[in-house]
């Protein structure tokens, strides 16, 4: 029950379907189906305590924001969004608890898959029978956490290098023509991270690019090959998509962003501590910064490291990054791990392409202020139940082979 509950919660949150159609938004089914997981956990005997040193560092990170808002330039607003992080600190947790064995990791990443196959899919048509044209808006996903264009292409970035090493994974144990329909999936997800007319999404989808073929990127024929992906994805974008590049730095949303992050920094030199407050950086920023305000009111950020350094002080700041680089680093070693020990070849393409993602996700979040969206905590989610179920194990065998030696 825990585990349909969990995965029930992931459907809603990712495909909305209580959004796109109202007259099934008559419950909060989203929060439903959370406390349902959380009392599912109390009678399902598999469901134990899943420890991991990145569970002290988001309970660490919590704390820190908790000490943030206390000390907050104004605590209301603090206390007002607490929520927006403290309710991934929970599914965080109800997943790498409850999802625990490989037929539940399946089932659940491959819900992930199809939810965003959904999106990635329709919106791909979509601007298809537009004829690949650009518009100011971009792309939009249902009403929620993907419904902005920027928001939505992360999405797509954190969706495809996952969906392609699923398709790599399966290639031997499907018909041609399942393996061609499977790699719809990567496809159309970058499809839409073009589409979306986002440049910091677009960035990192070269960046992603780049990350897997660096090693062999200078030989003839993968440069070839890359330089005519490059090629044909640079024209399939718009034209007007290609003129936001060339004034990229210079028009007037480049040059808010400047000094967002210009005083972002500031705002972390006086306030190292416990920075100016958990989700204060607006009212902060409107009251001390209103000389470089190039609009009407201010934003947040659009920088994740500035936002966290900013809102939350330096030492919040340094626990967000290890987070990440424990992440990053803990999957290639266990990827290596798995290679090296002859360990379930499933899981290999899927760690390699996972840091992929984490790339992606880092890449674009310099430009976009997606700190408290769930792309990063359900990243590290996957992870955690990654280590569970296939990482202790081999790499118990894998030292051992090296005693044996």
């Amino acid at each position: 029950f825990a585990f349909w509950m969990i995965c029930f919660y992931l459907f809603l949150e990712y495909v909305r379907p209580q959004s796109i159609i109202p007259e099934l938004d008559f419950l909060p089914w989203t929060q439903l189906a959370v406390l349902g997981s959380l009392a599912g956990c109390f009678i399902d005997k598999t469901v134990k305590w899943n420890s991991t040193p990145l569970n002290s560092l988001l309970f660490l990170f919590f704390i820190l924001i908790l000490i943030s808002s206390a000390f907050a330039y104004d605590s209301s607003i603090s206390y007002r969004y607490l929520e927006n992080f403290y309710t991934w600190l929970i599914i965080y947790l109800l997943v790498v608890n409850i999802v625990n064995s490989k037929n539940r990791f399946f089932i659940f990443i491959c819900i992930f898959l199809l939810a965003s196959f959904k999106l990635s899919l329709s919106l791909s048509i979509t601007w298809a029978m537009r004829g690949f044209a650009f518009t100011g808006w971009g792309l939009s996903g249902p009403p929620g956490f993907f419904q902005n264009s920027g928001e939505l292409a992360i999405q797509m970035l954190v969706y495809w290098p996952v969906a392609f090493a699923i398709v790599i994974a399966l290639k031997s144990y499907v018909t041609r023509i399942k393996y061609y329909i499977l790699l719809l999936m990567p496809i159309t997800g970058i499809m839409v991270i073009l589409g979306a007319s986002s440049r910091g999404a677009q960035l990192a989808l070269f960046v992603q690019l780049i990350l897997l073929n660096f090693r062999s990127i200078f030989k003839v024929k993968v440069l070839v090959a890359f330089s005519i992906i490059l090629f044909s994805l640079w024209n399939i974008l718009p034209q007007e998509q290609k003129e936001r590049f060339q004034v990229a730095g210079d028009d007037r949303t480049s040059i808010q962003r400047l000094f967002y992050w210009e005083n972002g920094f500031e705002m972390m030199k006086s306030h190292p501590v416990t920075g100016v407050g958990y989700f204060n950086f607006v009212k902060y920023y409107e009251s001390f910064f209103r000389e470089d305000l190039l609009y009407e009111r201010a934003e947040l950020p659009h920088n994740i490291f500035v936002q966290v350094g900013a809102e939350l002080g330096v030492f919040a700041l340094i626990i967000y990054v290890l987070s990440i680089v424990f992440v990053y680093l803990k999957t290639a070693r266990l990827r290596k791990h798995l290679i090296s020990s002859g360990g379930d070849c499933f899981y290999i393409p899927l760690l390699k392409y996972l840091n992929v993602s984490l790339v992606g996700f880092v890449v674009a979040g310099q430009f976009v202020s997606v700190v408290y969206y769930p792309f990063l905590w359900i990243h590290f989610s996957f992870f955690v139940c990654l280590i569970n179920i296939v990482g202790a194990k081999n790499i118990d065998r894998f030292r051992q082979g090296r005693r044996n030696d």
